[in-house]
């Protein structure tokens, strides 16, 4: 399954196609954006086999200027990518589905930017440690419960578990054992 309903959350157990998914969208972004895109990866909870995930596929795009992403949103949307708003918290999104069901996020940020670093620490971290990675997911879990018609509240309530989570991820980077 790959998609949820806007505002929805849903938690489903990881499922192989996601990773078969973000391959495809992968390389399919490698081949509209070329060097412009200096690193894509699977990032977000679908890249973390232990964890339940929203069955939305996140895919990070690291560029070395994020201006340099702007001559691509025509081109991006002729291929059902589409541009969700500007730079949001060094990021720019796109979307793959429509108003109703998303199936994809893009997330366009700056190549070694903040944020590129905790999009791929807080999945190799996670990856590398397994009872961090419950810990988190038992999180999601109640929040999802109290949440599950607003996303935006979801979201939020992840956010102080998610710094904790990131704050370790840094220190284990630079020692990692």
């Amino acid at each position: 399954m790959i998609g949820l309903k806007r505002g929805r959350v849903e938690l489903v157990p990881y499922q192989e196609e996601w990773r078969k998914s973000a391959e495809n969208i992968i390389y399919r972004l490698k081949k509209l954006l070329g060097d412009t895109a200096v690193d894509i990866q699977h990032i977000g909870s679908t890249a973390i086999p232990l964890i339940h995930a929203k069955p939305i596929i996140d895919i990070a795009v690291a560029v070395r200027d994020l201006d340099d992403i702007s001559s691509y949103v025509k081109v991006l949307k002729q291929n059902d990518i589409i541009f969700r708003g500007a730079i949001i918290s060094g990021e720019i999104l796109f979307v793959i589905g429509n108003d109703e069901m998303r199936t994809h996020h893009i997330h366009v940020v700056k190549w070694r930017g903040p944020e590129w670093e905790n999009y791929i620490n807080f999945r190799d971290y996670l990856n590398a440690h397994p009872e961090k990675a419950m810990l988190y997911d038992s999180y999601k879990h109640k929040l999802a419960s109290q949440f599950s018609d607003d996303r935006r509240n979801y979201t939020a309530g992840k956010e102080e578990i998610i710094q904790q989570l990131l704050a370790e991820a840094s220190i284990w980077k630079r020692n990692p054992v």
